[in-house]
């Protein structure tokens, strides 16, 4: 385990174990702190400070808009679960599930206006910069959702549209997380525009192999149900892969399973991944996971500071990559 990067997780995880921890009522708060306590990677978070510690800021001048930014996408994932009506999170019931939609509405709004109280604690020459990056982070979060939810209504969305959706969605998340943490270490604009970059490329590796992992990942380790987005019709890199690349009577198959009603579950998900396999989409989505993070690599190494101070990034970078959850 890398050094740092456990000294700044159990600096996070001190903070979170805060966050609300007095306000009351117990029925709006305790949803709230269920979906920070159970856990996660804290990846996003981690980037804010690892971005600071990067250009020579102490990363504990950078907590308070790192837990905005990880108190915000816990908030975007308590309303995603409500959106798609999954059961589990990180292994655990969701909170529409272990409460219901009203507690999952009205706690994920509490949760986004405590991101907001906490980066409201940059010092305030920062403060208008951060605000404006926050605040467009939060806004391409929504149009990514939207994005995702209307696709699920169409057979036709495009593998560009696809990507764009994602990076909407999740890597923006990532890079904004990274410039917050450079904006805050004063670093130069050119140098934090590569890192947001940097992040964003990072983001889409990711979340290609989140869609990888939801149909070919370990059910012990992944944390959600294998074969979830299956079932569900997501619109994943995979599924619109296939959609483009079956054969007549692959595709007539394919489209009878995504309209059918009361199947077996397993049935379905037996169909699609042995169609994946036979248009050997596994290898054509890892390919490109490796492209976009080869791409995030690069910028990294042209970011303008010492090989000895990305080391922390690269292995984070790393273990992203080699994840089984």
């Amino acid at each position: 385990m890398n050094q740092k990067i456990a000294q700044f997780e159990q600096l996070i995880r001190e903070a979170i174990g805060h966050v609300l921890q007095v306000e009351q009522p117990q029925t709006l708060f305790d949803p709230v702190r269920y979906i920070l306590s159970i856990g996660g990677k804290r990846v996003r978070p981690l980037l804010t400070l690892l971005a600071a510690d990067l250009f020579g800021r102490d990363p504990e001048e950078a907590l308070a808009p790192a837990l905005a930014v990880e108190i915000f996408h816990n908030f975007s994932l308590l309303h995603d679960d409500l959106m798609d009506q999954a059961d589990l999170r990180r292994g655990m019931p969701t909170v529409h599930r272990k409460w219901n939609a009203n507690s999952a509405i009205l706690s994920g709004d509490a949760m986004m206006i405590e991101s907001y109280r906490y980066v409201s604690q940059v010092p305030s020459r920062m403060l208008p910069e951060v605000l404006r990056i926050f605040s467009d982070m939060a806004m391409d979060i929504c149009k990514g959702q939207q994005y995702d939810m209307d696709f699920e209504q169409r057979l036709d969305v495009g593998e560009e549209e696809y990507l764009e959706m994602i990076r909407l969605k999740t890597a923006v998340l990532l890079g904004s997380a990274l410039k917050i943490g450079a904006v805050l270490a004063e670093a130069p604009l050119v140098e934090a525009s590569r890192l947001y970059d940097y992040g964003i490329h990072l983001g889409m590796a990711f979340q290609l192999q989140d869609d990888l992992l939801d149909v070919y990942g370990d059910p012990e380790t992944f944390g959600k149900k294998i074969g979830g987005d299956i079932l569900a019709n997501k619109k994943t890199y995979l599924l619109i892969k296939a959609l483009g690349n079956a054969d007549a009577s692959q595709r007539a198959v394919l489209d009878q399973w995504i309209a059918a009603t009361g199947y077996d579950p397993q049935a379905k998900i037996s169909f699609v991944k042995n169609l994946y396999d036979q248009l050997n989409l596994k290898r054509v989505t890892e390919n490109l996971i490796e492209k976009y993070y080869l791409a995030s690599l690069d910028l990294l190494t042209s970011i303008g500071v010492a090989d000895e101070r990305k080391k922390n990034l690269l292995w984070l970078s790393e273990s992203l990559m080699h994840r089984e959850k």
